[in-house]
């Protein structure tokens, strides 16, 4: 079903209007190549969660005596913002879809740019918590070691994700994809939006519960 439709989308690309089985084909390959790749980072983030979780509920208070909690509403500003760039990302993707070249253009540097103001809450929440609540990632204990590799973990993972960004923006620049071939497109979306939902998880384990 996946195949045919997509083989209907590519027609007008291929020669004397014969069906583009070729894209049609690779296109799935590619997709659940893809997803597979996001499977096995969800089974990694969960080995942590998971582990923070059992560690978090083996008896002692939490966080634990004398080791300061982060700061909620400077985390809440930047969830904002990241899943503000979940919201241009989508209509980025859209906007592609249904031709309109700069609108696509203009959502996907506010993506971009959402994402590098993310990373930079992150810095400044980290700054904070190192020099005033003295919270380290070596010298806090399980919360710290905890705190840090998880959001450092996402943080990382956005990190990587603005630079994917800027390549798909800088690709379609030059041509790369069509409006009925882009898949790398939707890769990029799949990938942010996989960053969106880590973050509901770390915000919700390590601010509100």
């Amino acid at each position: 079903m996946a195949v045919a439709s997509l083989a209907q989308a590519g027609a007008e690309f291929a020669p004397h209007g014969e069906v583009d089985q070729l894209y049609a084909e690779t296109r799935d390959l590619r997709l659940l190549g893809f997803l597979m790749f996001l499977v096995s980072d969800v089974v990694l983030f969960s080995s942590f969660i998971f582990a923070y979780l059992y560690l978090r509920n083996s008896g002692q208070g939490w966080p634990p005596p004398g080791i300061g909690r982060p700061d909620v509403a400077l985390a809440a500003l930047n969830s904002a913002v990241l899943f503000g760039s979940g919201a241009t990302m989508h209509y980025a993707l859209e906007n592609w879809k249904h031709g309109k070249f700069t609108r696509y253009a203009a959502f996907m540097i506010a993506t971009i740019i959402l994402g590098i103001l993310f990373l930079s809450g992150q810095a400044v929440e980290y700054t904070k918590l190192y020099f005033q609540e003295h919270v380290s990632w070596a010298g806090s204990g399980i919360f710290g070691a905890s705190f840090f590799t998880l959001t450092g973990m996402h943080g990382f993972h956005v990190f990587v994700g603005v630079w994917y960004l800027i390549v798909l923006l800088l690709q379609s620049v030059h041509g790369v994809y069509s409006k009925d071939k882009y898949f790398g497109l939707t890769a990029g979306t799949l990938y942010w939006h996989f960053v969106d939902v880590i973050w509901v998880v770390l915000f919700s384990i390590f601010y509100l519960i």
